[in-house]
């Protein structure tokens, strides 16, 4: 839940939050829920998340590849729904126009 509230209170003093390992499937959920509890239409609109995997080749030893393993290492951006306007999710290039407000 502290993870939960840094991510939130970033992203409500209008940061853009990005995580090198990513969030669990748990945490996202979470996080998901206590911002819907927390929107306000004068005050905090809410947030935008976007998770993208890392480059398999670079983050998987050898061993892994050669057994098939899957990475489950990747990058997440999240930031304020009132100013990241579109956030272009490419294989290989994060890409977002974000208003200054």
């Amino acid at each position: 839940m502290e993870k939960i509230r840094l991510i939130l209170d970033g992203v409500r003093d209008g940061n853009i939050v990005i995580l090198e390992e990513g969030l669990s499937p748990d945490e996202e959920s979470k996080l998901i829920e206590v911002t819907m509890a927390e929107i306000s239409p004068d005050e905090f609109n809410g947030i935008e998340i976007e998770t993208y995997p890392r480059s398999q080749a670079a983050d998987q030893s050898f061993l892994d590849r050669l057994m098939g393993r899957q990475s489950t290492q990747k990058l997440t951006v999240i930031g304020p729904a009132n100013q990241i306007q579109t956030l272009h999710k490419d294989e290989n290039l994060i890409s977002a126009l974000v208003s200054r407000k």
